[in-house]
């Protein structure tokens, strides 16, 4: 229950923000539209928010694990010869889910040291937005390589970032998407090269045979599927994505 609270941080904090606005510092509007006498105003936090909203799901998909678990899901529909199945609901729920458990340490730290306070009014929103942060952006460092971060600082043409604790945001980021990129194709290429072997194996005794018209993938298929169901390939795929990230 306590993960399911802090699932999203930028959704809690979004709600912390909406819940803000209902204070009466927060009650000065703009007018946006006047039907039949009636003035209707609109705040710009709330424009910020909903601006803010409609990104959580780049968000979620950008700052967390999700990035690699569904690359790595993916190479491997491939390389088994089932590029249909499992359907991409079920890889996406997956991949969502897995997330969640490797999220849970971090999103429980910002449940606990952003949202609650916030909630409670025991700290100013710009406070529990930099205290939100603070677990996301360990996070992402403990997994973004320092070649990567480096590049992206020398893009941007910062010249006082001297520690990691000093990289921005917006240059950690697509740092650390990058990191993931790498590190999911890694994983990819290290899955395929069994499955690769098997084909090779097959293809090499239909040539012996002079079946020259037989799909190799159509008899590979079925003893890849038997190779992965043996050696218990999901439980194997699992474990090693959750292993894989460094959790600070």
């Amino acid at each position: 229950m306590r993960v399911l609270k802090s699932l999203i941080p930028a959704l809690a904090l979004g709600l912390g923000m909406t819940i803000g606005l209902t204070d009466p510092a927060y009650a000065q509007g703009l007018p946006v539209v006047e039907v039949q006498g009636s003035r209707y105003s609109l705040t710009l936090e709330l424009l910020a928010l909903l601006t803010v909203l409609s990104l959580l799901p780049s968000l979620l998909l950008m700052m967390t694990s999700f990035v690699r678990i569904i690359i790595v899901m993916s190479i491997l529909r491939q390389a088994l010869g089932t590029p249909q199945t499992p359907p991409n609901q079920i890889l996406i729920g997956l991949a969502l889910f897995l997330t969640i458990f490797i999220m849970a340490p971090v999103l429980g730290q910002v449940y606990d040291s952003a949202l609650v306070p916030y909630l409670q009014q025991e700290m100013p929103f710009d406070q529990a937005l930099a205290n939100a942060q603070a677990p996301i952006r360990a996070f992402m460092l403990a997994q973004t390589r320092e070649t990567d971060i480096a590049m992206f600082v020398e893009i941007s043409r910062q010249t006082n970032v001297l520690s990691a604790d000093q990289v921005p945001f917006s240059t950690l980021v697509p740092a650390f998407i990058t990191s993931e990129l790498k590190s999911a194709f890694t994983i990819g290429f290290l899955i395929y090269i069994p499955f690769v072997v098997i084909d090779f194996v097959v293809a090499s005794v239909l040539m012996s045979m002079g079946m020259m018209m037989v799909s190799p993938m159509m008899i590979s298929m079925p003893f890849k599927l038997m190779l992965f169901v043996l050696v218990d390939g999901w439980s194997l795929i699992m474990g090693s994505m959750a292993g894989s990230f460094v959790i600070p």
